[in-house]
């Protein structure tokens, strides 16, 4: 049993003072350190500094690993623009980034104090890293491909990377399946692979709705997409609409990644189903894609939480960032309620959104901790303070076991 005696520990509903926190793997009580001590008399004790603050490890519930080689190489600014971008320069960033390479952007989401993260694999190529991560992970594996005369052999190698990753056994690995997007995956496929979900209970993550160009596609067959598709795939139309796409998920609460161009009715069919939004404001703004209407899910009740999305558009993997970000980028909206909203987004949300037992501090969930130095006494406003300040983070504990401190 370990003990940890903080100055604050911050909870989803309340700040706490001058209570310690006595743990293993989980979090077993919150009481008085003179409690704790005489019920676990043995149990190691640390006494963190003044004005510490003990609050939920941080989840990066969307991130993608296999291009976190690029610095410069791809070219922001407009989605089209970069989406050639990245096809032209695939092959280098993919050969650039090996094992360390991915370990390094995986060692940097630790240190900001990320003790979870949902990795969106496209290859496979990151699998070995995230098996070795310190961090909890759950594995998406990514399923994409348009065209029926490929879908045997695209499926194949989703089911071998599926299969390579539900081999890996370590406590708080867990895989999930990722559907690229409307545009991009047959709906032969989509349905094989919900098919597979739902016989295994695994988790579901898409993109959806991220671009104009998608928007355009998918209603029209027109748009910006219309060349990218004709010349590179030799398609006239798209193989999917958005209301049939989502219709695939009905019955499977699903997280959706960046949703900037939803309309009205798929709003409500993402609030009738339950769905969670991810926000990724910083990739949203780099590939020219808007902003995601917050008020409209908080009036529709739709669960949103924050991620960073990978190292192809976003220039660091950092939560506390992305956070600033938002909270400059979304000005219409309280000060204080969108911090508040935005700290839940990267801990208790999103521990709902994956499914897991972590997010916060309370008896019974996971250990996944972090502490946080502070300069001073904590006010009414301390999560607006959490973000602005981009305090020290001195201390990490996942599954109960110290990472760093």
């Amino acid at each position: 049993m370990n003990i940890l005696s903080a100055n604050y520990i911050l909870t989803p509903h309340e700040l706490l003072e001058n209570l310690s926190v006595a743990f293993d793997k989980t979090i077993v009580k919150i009481a008085p350190i003179e409690e704790l001590l005489l019920e676990f008399p043995d149990a190691n004790v640390t006494t963190l500094k003044e004005n510490s603050l003990l609050m939920p490890g941080l989840i990066n519930a969307h991130v993608h690993l296999e291009f976190s080689a690029n610095k410069t190489a791809l070219s922001y600014g407009d989605f089209m623009n970069w989406l050639y971008s990245v096809i032209e320069n695939r092959e280098s960033l993919m050969n650039d980034c090996d094992t360390e390479c991915i370990k390094k952007a995986i060692d940097a989401m630790l240190e900001s104090g990320i003790t979870t993260f949902g990795a969106i694999s496209s290859h496979g190529l990151d699998l070995e890293a995230c098996e070795n991560a310190p961090q909890n992970v759950l594995f998406f594996n990514e399923l994409i491909g348009s065209q029926a005369t490929m879908a045997d052999a695209l499926f194949g190698d989703f089911l071998s990377r599926l299969d390579a990753s539900k081999s890996i056994k370590r406590e708080g690995f867990h895989t999930g399946i990722a559907i690229h997007s409307p545009y991009s995956v047959h709906p032969v496929l989509v349905k094989k692979a919900l098919g597979i979900a739902k016989n295994e209970n695994l988790k579901l993550t898409a993109h959806f709705m991220e671009s104009q160009a998608e928007r355009d596609w998918l209603d029209t067959s027109e748009g910006d997409f219309k060349e990218f598709f004709e010349t590179l795939l030799k398609q006239k139309s798209s193989v999917s609409g958005s209301a049939e796409f989502l219709e695939y998920f009905n019955g499977f609460q699903t997280l959706f990644t960046h949703v900037t161009k939803a309309n009205e009715s798929e709003f409500e069919t993402l609030a009738s189903n339950k769905h969670t939004v991810i926000h990724c404001p910083i990739s949203n703004r780099l590939l020219g894609n808007g902003t995601l209407p917050l008020q409209t899910l908080n009036e529709k009740n739709i669960p949103w939480i924050v991620a960073t999305d990978g190292l192809s558009s976003n220039y660091k993997l950092d939560l506390f960032e992305e956070m600033k970000i938002a909270l400059f980028m979304h000005s219409n909206t309280p000060l204080l309620e969108l911090a508040t909203a935005l700290i839940k987004g990267v801990t208790i949300h999103a521990a709902h959104a994956l499914g897991l037992n972590t997010g916060e501090i309370a008896s019974g969930r996971n250990a996944d901790m972090i502490v946080l130095d502070l300069d001073a006494k904590p006010n009414d406003e301390l999560a607006i303070h959490l973000i602005l300040k981009r305090y020290n983070v001195s201390k990490i504990y996942i599954n109960g076991v110290l990472k760093k401190g």
